[in-house]
């Protein structure tokens, strides 16, 4: 649907005065629909954006109507038509909701201009609307898009990744990213955001693994007013909201098989519904997908589909860990170094050459989220403004991080229980008590971590 051309629901028991509504509305560029009484213009499940009603009516009549249809579509803009066009009849239609009255008889020119000025109004708070919506998910982003800083490093593995952003920037073929967590894809997304030629358009993100399937697809197409418990209200879901823009979808390899049917849609016709709606949107946007699963084997597995997945994999981009680059260590030390210093108001902030050295050694499964983390923890620990390698006693090497077995077996469950147990407090101590992190490390659902931790007494 264009900009300019809105639904027009007409209810008019004169078949002249209803075909000549339907007349003016079209020759404006809307779509109008034509109903003869009230109760059969309630039970259409389409939603429309302006309601021409007559005050007299079969049945129930054009006063009773006007509360009856704002429960169902809250934000419709009504036109009151009446013979009898006194100032009381205008008033009180006015209270229950209407937006503007003409009296009977009245010219297609006059019933234009009326419907002219409600168009107006529908354009101008569908505007307010989706600029409150975009706000609100920008607020929500607003720590997340500054909490790493910008991507830092000059080694081999991140010239590549370079090359690839400078590259894909320029088109609007779907990307993937592929890393392990916390290497940074959200801000290779961004990074492509920014080059592309779609950069003064919206960038939406979404946590594909951190909702629930019915709240992901809500979150990602919409939903209408009713649609499920809850749903006080109609919602623009993300898709609509990335319209012109870039939608990066993170943990693409967390979604529901019934949701994937639905995103290949999108993905293949640029089309959708939102739940519970019948209206079709069609919107313009690029994929930015991210993962840190192998989708090939998930695809074996029958966790992930495989036409999806090549609706994806149009470019793949593949970000090393940090233990992979680590001659980016030093430039990344320096980096939030400065950052922290900053942010934490520690003036002069300074860090050895011993402890940096310290930092260049450790493996970092948590990779530059993990390094963040540690090098803030070390700044707010230090004494006179300086990181020394005593200030990181909480990092171990995972070269000599080794398995301590029990030194006599005799119950073989007991053993790997013990193993388990040894396992479970590793993964929490390197995700610094993250649950739903250390789940993913240890490959199981956070729920069964959670039922484990309640075994070992660990919580």
């Amino acid at each position: 649907m264009s900009k300019s051309k809105f639904k027009i629901l007409a209810i008019e028991d004169n078949e002249t005065i209803r075909d000549g509504i339907v007349r003016v509305a079209n020759k404006l560029g809307h779509e109008a629909v034509a109903k003869i009484d009230a109760e059969s213009a309630l039970s259409l499940p389409e939603h429309f954006d302006i309601l021409i009603t007559d005050y007299k009516l079969p049945g129930m009549d054009g006063m009773a109507l006007i509360p009856a249809i704002k429960q169902k579509q809250p934000d419709i803009e009504i036109l009151m038509i009446t013979a009898f066009g006194t100032i009381e009849l205008a008033v009180e239609a006015m209270q229950k909701g209407a937006t503007d009255f003409i009296a009977k008889p009245f010219s297609p020119e006059e019933l234009s201009m009326k419907i002219n000025k409600l168009a107006q109004r529908v354009r101008e708070k569908a505007e307010l609307t989706r600029l409150a919506e975009e706000n609100d998910y920008l607020r929500e982003q607003v720590d997340v898009e500054f909490n790493y800083g910008d991507i830092v490093g000059s080694s081999s593995p991140m010239q590549k990744v370079y090359k690839i952003i400078d590259k894909v920037a320029r088109g609007d073929s779907s990307v993937i990213i592929y890393g392990e967590s916390g290497t940074g894809k959200e801000l290779v997304a961004r990074a492509i955001h920014k080059a592309s030629t779609r950069k003064d358009k919206p960038f939406i993100r979404v946590n594909c693994g951190a909702l629930a399937e019915g709240v992901l697809e809500s979150e990602l197409f919409g939903h209408e007013r009713g649609a499920f418990t809850g749903a006080l209200k109609r919602k623009k879901g993300r898709f609509e909201l990335a319209n012109n823009g870039n939608i990066f979808l993170d943990e693409i390899g967390d979604i529901p098989l019934a949701t994937q049917v639905k995103m290949l849609r999108v993905l293949q016709e640029k089309e959708f519904e939102r739940v519970g709606g019948e209206e079709t949107f069609t919107v313009d946007i690029r994929v930015i997908a991210a993962t840190n699963k192998n989708l090939k084997e998930e695809i074996q597995k029958g966790n992930f589909r495989e036409d999806l997945f090549y609706r994806l994999h149009v470019i793949p981009v593949y970000l090393p860990p940090l233990r992979e680059r680590k001659e980016d260590i030093p430039s990344l030390t320096d980096h939030f170094i400065k950052k922290l210093s900053h942010e934490l108001k520690i003036p002069n902030l300074k860090i050895t050459a011993k402890a940096k050295q310290q930092l260049v050694e450790y493996n970092w499964p948590g990779n530059i989220r993990e390094f963040e983390n540690a090098v803030e923890r070390a700044a707010v620990l230090c004494e006179q403004s300086q990181i020394e390698a005593s200030d990181l006693p909480f990092l171990t090497n995972t070269k000599t991080d080794s398995m301590q077995l029990p030194d006599e077996i005799s119950d073989l469950n007991h053993a790997l229980g013990t193993v388990e147990k040894q396992l479970i407090e590793r993964a929490m101590e390197k995700t610094r008590g993250v649950k739903t992190e250390a789940a993913r490390m240890l490959g199981v659902k956070t729920s069964a971590l959670y039922y484990k931790l309640e075994k070992y007494g660990l919580i």
